[in-house]
């Protein structure tokens, strides 16, 4: 059996990995009360073995997911990430923002020029025009919230 610190260093390498279990208290599969080589702070290994279990027929996805610890739509989420991903389906997307901001210095210009000429004008009503001439589609509470940052300092443009 590993030491604490081993334990302790495998528990940080799975934080820095994304994959380490958030509830690993919720596990009640049978598997991961051994504690030898099944670990339920292994959030990947945990979605794995839900998986394998719905996919062999020994449980259902209500069932698994019971054992494993997840909604019913999380464990049916994952069994369809395996069945198109595999193994790299089962890693956990990172968590925060998704991609850069959509919204850019060109953008909040177009929206001050806008107004300049037909005047205040809501973020709803904005939103269509962004998205005719930029490509992009917002949220009108995003836009409310770039405007508002933007009134503080407005960005300097890309080079």
């Amino acid at each position: 059996m590993a030491d604490h610190h081993d334990q302790t260093g495998k528990q940080d390498r799975l934080g820095k990995a994304g994959t380490l279990n958030r509830t690993p208290e919720n596990v009640t599969d049978p598997l991961f009360a051994t504690g030898d080589f099944f670990d339920a702070r292994d959030l990947l290994q945990v979605r794995y073995e839900m998986v394998r279990l719905v996919r062999l027929g020994g449980a259902t996805l209500a069932q698994a997911a019971a054992r494993f610890g997840v909604s019913r739509p999380t464990c049916f989420r994952m069994v369809k990430s395996f069945d198109t991903g595999g193994l790299q389906g089962l890693i956990p997307a990172p968590r925060g923002p998704r991609g850069p901001h959509k919204i850019t210095a060109e953008m909040l210009r177009f929206v001050e020029d806008y107004r300049a000429r037909y005047g205040r004008v809501g973020a709803r009503r904005l939103v269509p025009l962004i998205e005719a001439e930029f490509g992009v589609k917002l949220h009108p509470r995003g836009l409310e919230k770039a405007l508002e940052r933007g009134q503080k300092k407005l960005p300097e443009p890309a080079p």
